[in-house]
């Protein structure tokens, strides 16, 4: 049952409440701000007494209103009130999970920009080699820094369903430099490029962003050679049947792991066996005929290359 006098104390601090299903109102977030109520807050009490908020854009949550309360720095009185009103408060009991909030350097500048700069110049070339084109700039927001932390660096900025900021990886084109990557400190747990992705039609998983940029279409970048927990998650529950698997071949126990995994979950999977190359060396074209000769995994041939492998 809703609690109807916790509800009016929500209300008077996050605005009116929108009521969504099984107790949940939604609110506008107050830690990401985004401009559609994404904040849930369930209002019928667990047995343990929480009211479970999560914001589906930043996701930050947690299990206690008078907690909430006191991350949005409401006034005492309602830290107060809400705490009077909940069997459960911000006491030792809960563990409330708060998540860096991911923002673009202050130094990010568009290449989509012309400029007479020897950095925008590097950057540029970086990209023509690398078959990344004018197109693909604007369409992934690419830039570039000239100073600070990611100086030298090309930031290619990943975007979730809603179309706001969740990672961004920075590549650096200094040829000398000794680091080739420095990416922000906040959790990968993410869906890289979610917001260009379409779940109805077959999807691409490959290693880093410019491995994604080569691909083009319907692709995500693990960031690595691991699926996080809200990939994987989305992937199972998505309409999506057909799942290529593109790792490089350093990877191919990573990859015949997630095969095997989204086998078990009735997808259709193949396993894209690229030899020495990687897409952003093979190109989109290649890459492409590369796909369309490459035939479904059957648990048979899963087992025959397990066994290839030890």
């Amino acid at each position: 049952m809703v609690n109807q006098a916790l509800l009016s104390t929500i209300n008077s601090v996050l605005g009116v409440g929108k009521k969504t299903s099984k107790g949940n109102y939604a609110y506008h977030c107050p830690f990401c701000h985004h401009h559609k109520p994404k904040l849930e807050i369930n209002l019928v009490e667990s047995d343990k007494g929480e009211h479970k908020w999560h914001c589906w854009v930043c996701d930050k949550r947690g299990s206690s209103i008078p907690k909430l309360f006191k991350l949005i720095e409401a006034p005492k009185e309602k830290i107060n009130e809400a705490r009077a009103l909940s069997k459960f408060n911000s006491g030792k009991l809960e563990i409330t999970e708060v998540t860096k909030r991911v923002e673009l350097p202050g130094e990010f500048i568009s290449l989509s920009k012309p400029d007479n700069s020897i950095e925008y110049k590097h950057a540029i070339s970086y990209l023509k080699r690398r078959q990344i084109t004018l197109d693909d700039v604007i369409k992934y927001n690419i830039g570039y820094c000239v100073s600070g932390k990611f100086s030298n660096c090309i930031i290619v900025p990943s975007y979730d369903e809603y179309g706001s900021l969740n990672y961004f990886t920075a590549r650096n084109f200094d040829k000398n430099s000794s680091i080739k990557y420095k990416n922000p400190d906040v959790s990968r747990d993410i869906i890289p490029f979610e917001f260009f992705i379409n779940w109805k039609l077959p999807i691409i998983l490959c290693e880093g962003p410019f491995d994604a940029l080569a691909i083009k279409r319907n692709v995500i970048p693990l960031l690595g050679k691991t699926i996080q927990k809200s990939l994987k998650k989305k992937l199972v529950k998505s309409e999506v049947q057909k799942i290529y698997i593109a790792l490089d071949k350093d990877a191919i126990k990573q990859a015949l792991s997630f095969c095997e995994e989204l086998l078990n979950e009735g997808k259709e999977v193949y396993l894209v066996e690229m030899e020495d190359k990687d897409p952003s060396d093979m190109g989109f074209e290649n890459f492409t005929k590369l796909i369309q000769t490459t035939q479904p995994l059957t648990f048979m041939d899963l087992f025959e290359k397990k066994l290839m492998t030890i």
